[in-house]
């Protein structure tokens, strides 16, 4: 999945897989988490969101499964 540079201090880069409904998130410490379900309208949302780390905890972390990959 090809994954978005974001200018967040937790956050390196976001990916979106729209036929799976996947979100992809490689976080600064080099870990990278999937999370299931996400709506292209969440993801959109975090892509243009002033501050997409707060976004991401606000919205994303608690409301989806994650799934670890790295």
């Amino acid at each position: 999945m090809e994954r978005k540079r974001v200018n967040a201090s937790n956050i390196r880069s976001v990916g979106y897989d729209s036929r799976n409904r996947v979100l992809e998130v490689e976080f600064s410490n080099g870990g990278i988490c999937q999370y299931a379900g996400v709506a292209e309208e969440v993801y959109r949302r975090l892509m243009n969101a002033p501050s997409p780390g707060s976004y991401f905890h606000d919205n994303i972390e608690e409301s989806f499964g994650a799934k670890r990959i790295r």
